[in-house]
């Protein structure tokens, strides 16, 4: 059934609710999308990273993003959700829970998460003692920090101090010091971030993500195609070699 935003779904965004449960130096300095922008001169091609600070695997493949834009030439657009509100509409649950009492299948898991980190050479990873976190106030935090025009600063922090120096980003306060030591006006933010229009835009970025087959983050969009979990990044890659391929043809 195509979910609807209607007052049932609204009032999700209003509680607390579970996030799901997953900076690199290679991203300093990087051109963060934002999907609202309009596109860059270069590759025509939409590819989208749907994402949730509370995954940890949104944050893992975030890592790799950079290399797939470099060899390809495509800038990704981000664009930020609410997993709780995806998982609601979707009746998903995080692995957190959908694993519990399941032998030997989380034990696997935890190794193919090894497995990637260790591919992709990453060593900034840490696991967040405060898992799950509440991701509602950071994910608004991200839909203000576009209107206020620092989503890129904004989404390195929130990874940092969610999965590199982890903290309970669920905690205003703690919120509130961690965005200030990354030199955002996190007053400002907080603030912006309880306006009527930031909670509706992030309802209609959920709500959209859902109505176009999302189930989790993180998700891709190449074009129309989806494509979901950090694993499946090659196929995301190959996806775009061959749609620009394919455009080039047409042009």
């Amino acid at each position: 059934m195509t979910p609807r935003i209607d007052s049932s779904f609204l009032e999700l965004y209003e509680e607390d609710q579970p996030g799901h449960g997953y900076r690199s130096p290679v991203r300093d300095g990087r051109r963060i999308t934002d999907a609202r922008e309009e596109r860059p001169v270069g590759n025509p091609l939409k590819v989208e990273f749907h994402f949730d600070f509370g995954s940890p695997n949104a944050y893992l493949a975030e890592l790799v993003i950079p290399s797939i834009e470099q060899r390809t030439g495509v800038k990704f657009d981000y664009v930020p959700v609410l997993l709780g509100g995806i998982f609601k509409a979707t009746g998903n649950m995080s692995p957190a829970d959908s694993l519990r009492g399941i032998k030997n299948k989380p034990e696997y898991m935890a190794l193919e998460t090894e497995r990637f980190i260790r591919r992709h050479n990453i060593t900034t990873y840490r696991p967040n003692p405060f898992f799950p976190v509440i991701t509602l106030m950071l994910m608004r935090g991200a839909v203000a920090a576009q209107f206020e025009g620092v989503f890129e600063p904004y989404v390195r922090a929130a990874f940092h101090h969610m999965w590199e120096e982890p903290k309970k980003m669920d905690d205003v306060e703690v919120v509130r010091a961690a965005l200030k030591s990354s030199g955002l006006d996190a007053d400002r933010l907080i603030a912006r971030a309880q306006q009527d229009d930031v909670k509706k835009r992030l309802i209609e970025l959920t709500v959209d993500a859902v109505n176009r087959g999302a189930f989790g983050s993180p998700t891709f969009f190449v074009g129309k195609e989806m494509f979901f979990g950090k694993d499946q990044l090659r196929d995301v890659e190959e996806s775009i070699v061959e749609q620009t391929r394919q455009l080039a043809k047409s042009a």
